[in-house]
């Protein structure tokens, strides 16, 4: 995993290997690449996982067991344009199963702690409309959401309600 781009470093307390495997396993086409330890140089215990490399969905990654210090919150996140509502339940599936949360507007927070928008086909449409009537009718249905729903959206664009 070199050359040129954007590698995202996430930062972990301990557990970057494991959530490095657990997103190649969520995301199909993932694979993990390089693993650095840790040396007598420390800061970390000599021997452990200091970096892991991975990638999912064409996008680089480094997860860096860097300690406590800086907890992931919802002011970072990673949208998954769906290209079907079936893909778009298994990752919001995947990502809340075991420990992960639901959150509003499609918002998941997986078992890690990281912060993930799941996002079927025609959502941003509906919230996008250029009928600014429209959006505001179709973004105040998804306020209410947690998972998104299109259809829902559609039909609240439209001017009915669920």
């Amino acid at each position: 995993m070199s050359g040129n781009g954007f590698t995202t470093c996430l930062w972990f307390d301990g557990d970057a290997e494991a959530a490095a495997a657990y997103y190649v396993s969520v995301f199909k086409d993932g694979k993990i690449g390089r693993t650095s330890r840790y040396t007598e140089a420390g800061p970390g215990q000599a021997g452990s996982v200091m970096i892991v490399e991975f990638e999912i969905n064409g996008q680089r990654f480094v997860g860096l067991n860097g300690g406590p210090q800086f907890p992931f919150t919802e002011a970072i996140s990673f949208q998954i344009h769906c290209a079907d509502e079936p893909e778009a339940d298994y990752y919001y599936d995947e990502l809340t199963k075991d420990g992960g949360t639901e959150s509003a507007c499609g918002w998941v927070k997986d078992k890690f702690g990281v912060s993930w928008q799941v996002i079927p086909p025609g959502a941003i449409d509906a919230i996008s409309d250029p009928d600014p009537e429209r959006a505001a009718r179709a973004a105040a249905a998804m306020m209410k959401m947690k998972k998104l729903d299109v259809a829902e959206l559609r039909r609240a664009a439209d001017g009915f309600s669920g």
